[in-house]
């Protein structure tokens, strides 16, 4: 006696099932740090207490992003390479601001500023400026970085944090080359071909 039918291709249901069981099945993780949707990206700002985190996430909400979580972001694997994060219930719409201590993002920007859920795709790093060893920064950004979470490979970018610096416009660009990394294009390697070309005339 069949308990299931459906008019659906057997390939179509397994998937639905695979997907929905996969996020039932997978651990969660909870890391520290600010994950925000920028430029419809999901990023996870992390980096050592008191670096500047939730300040740097204030002034991306100021400009049109939004939070997801701040302090301990959830995460869980949701497909064979998609990890997704949430807001623990008790945090939800909260972040901490030091000197201004918790506020609440949905009551001062409003019902947009807020996202439920949203899929990793981005992990910025935030490590103060080292001006004794200014040579172990990557000028070129050649080298690839990536931070497991959840047991999936997730592209890390090292942000150094120094006064004077424009976080927000550093982050918003950095979405921005990952994008046309995904799209295939990488810009230290069209500047390095370039070299190439125009040593070689």
């Amino acid at each position: 006696t069949p308990t299931l039918t459906t008019p659906r291709a057997a390939r179509e249901v397994l998937d639905f099932f695979n997907h929905h069981l996969s996020q039932y099945a997978s651990a969660m993780t909870i890391m520290h740090g600010v994950f925000m949707e920028v430029m419809g990206i999901g990023v996870l700002l992390t980096g050592p207490s008191g670096i500047g985190k939730s300040e740097l996430a204030l002034e991306l909400l100021s400009r049109g992003h939004r939070l997801v979580a701040d302090d301990a972001p959830q995460f869980q694997r949701t497909g064979f390479d998609t990890v997704h994060g949430s807001c623990p219930e008790l945090l939800q719409d909260f972040i901490e601001v030091r000197g201004l201590g918790i506020l609440n993002v949905r009551a001062m920007f409003g019902d947009n500023a807020i996202m439920q859920k949203k899929r990793l795709r981005l992990i910025i790093d935030m490590q103060e400026f080292n001006e004794t060893h200014p040579e172990q920064i990557d000028r070129l950004g050649i080298q690839q970085h990536n931070q497991q979470v959840s047991g999936m490979d997730v592209p890390l970018v090292l942000l150094p944090v120094a006064p004077g610096r424009n976080l927000a416009v550093i982050v918003e660009a950095a979405v921005r080359n990952h994008v046309l990394q995904l799209n295939g294009y990488n810009s230290a390697e069209d500047f390095i071909q370039r070299q190439h070309t125009y040593n070689k005339t």
